[in-house]
């Protein structure tokens, strides 16, 4: 499995705003989304260690892409249905990949995404957890 790759500014943790997510806004909504809660979110992924990276998140659609935070990318929506949404996307030259996102409640989700990165494999199980407000 890939390691999750998490860069540590301050206290281990990695601020990003929607500015820097670039396609969040023209994300479809999802039901499956709808409601989530916006703000500061913990991801940790599944089986990793200690590490714990923090998103700020304006728009849930974020939480879809995380290997590829700021790519323009195409998605499409394999599942939407309940608790469950399913896209696939592509990222040109970036990569690309498929994140199946489960809510467990408006604060709490869980996250498997798989594709290519830089030319590289990845395969991510991630618990996010919304802990609050954006700073």
């Amino acid at each position: 499995m890939a390691s999750f790759r998490l860069r540590a500014t301050g206290v281990a943790a990695v601020m990003l705003t929607m500015a820097s997510w670039a396609g969040a806004a023209a994300a479809p909504t999802l039901a499956a989304l709808r409601g989530l809660e916006a703000g500061e979110w913990a991801l940790r992924e599944r089986g990793g260690g200690p590490e714990v990276m923090r998103l700020c998140v304006a728009n849930p659609a974020q939480l879809l892409q995380i290997r590829h935070r700021g790519n323009v990318c195409k998605s499409f929506t394999v599942a939407d249905a309940g608790n469950v949404a399913v896209v696939t996307y592509d990222c040109g030259a970036a990569g690309g990949g498929r994140t199946d996102l489960r809510v467990e409640t408006t604060r709490l989700v869980q996250i498997h995404s798989q594709g290519i990165e830089g030319g590289a494999p990845f395969d991510l199980s991630i618990e996010g957890r919304r802990v609050g407000d954006c700073h």
